[in-house]
């Protein structure tokens, strides 16, 4: 099944095919210098130079299980990633955005990194430690974990604003999958969507203006591949959201942070129809 990098422009909503592969690709991040992409596929990741796109493997030193939940620091000179190489379990590491050895950040799994702080300083995360999956923060030179979230069903997606007070996240009570946001210092997190989308992923845009995020049709059952879904902008401070693309993805399309740094558009993949010719 073929992948397709696309970069939407906001400017004119248009979407563009960076590149085009037969190999399954997920989840890209867009580098703070503006020169790259970074996806994974197949345990690994790689880096697609904007100027001549192409998958060039990335050295992530032993680890060879990397999912889709990987990230580049505000700096750029970082890499935080999620693999289950060691214990089969995913936990999270980071290493130089070169290449050279990961560094063990979180030493419980399963843990799914998805945000850097604008500082550098913290990473957020989705950790199972009980029974369910909440939102939890450490700083990125180890140390103890701090939960955020308490009482929902499952949690994921934990994204930073840009100013670095919020933290927004996708969070399921009661059967309904919706965007919520919770202070980064902690307290209790403020719903801000409520409709029948099942809605994932937020992610606050540079400017501070709105949230890129995807949503299922009503009635999906966690974030599965291959069906039709939208891409939604959703005022910053909520409201009504607007649909801006409608791709065949789903799990893999926008797992992480894919902004450009100026905001002025957003890395997503798209994937072939399993009968298109």
């Amino acid at each position: 099944m073929k992948s397709y990098l696309r970069i939407h422009d906001l400017a004119t909503d248009t979407s563009r095919t960076v590149l085009v592969t037969d190999t399954h690709i997920e989840a890209p991040n867009w580098a703070p210098d503006d020169q790259s992409l970074l996806v994974n596929g197949g345990g690994a990741l790689c880096k697609v130079p904007l100027s001549a796109p192409d998958l060039i493997p990335l050295d992530t030193g032993h680890l060879h299980n990397l999912n889709n939940d990987h990230g580049i620091s505000p700096d750029g000179r970082t890499l935080a990633l999620s693999d289950k190489t060691e214990t089969g379990e995913s936990r999270i590491y980071v290493m130089p955005i070169g290449g050279g050895m990961p560094r063990l950040v979180t030493e419980r799994g399963h843990s799914y990194w998805h945000g850097w702080s604008p500082d550098g300083e913290t990473l957020a995360y989705a950790a199972r430690r009980d029974d369910s999956f909440q939102i939890h923060v450490i700083p990125v030179g180890g140390g103890d974990e701090r939960q955020l979230t308490h009482g929902f069903d499952h949690c994921d997606g934990p994204d930073y604003t840009a100013d670095g007070r919020w933290i927004w996240f996708n969070g399921e009570k009661d059967g309904a999958v919706d965007l919520w946001r919770v202070a980064a210092a902690g307290g209790d997190p403020e719903r801000m969507t409520e409709d029948s989308a099942v809605n994932w992923f937020p992610h606050p845009s540079p400017d501070g203006s709105h949230v890129l995020y995807l949503a299922y049709p009503p009635g999906t059952r966690g974030h599965p591949a291959n069906l039709d879904v939208d891409l939604r902008l959703l005022p910053a401070t909520g409201g009504v959201p607007r649909t801006v693309a409608q791709v065949f993805g789903g799990q893999g399309t926008i797992n992480v942070p894919c902004w450009a740094p100026d905001g002025r558009a957003f890395a997503y993949v798209e994937y072939a129809r399993p009968d298109a010719v």
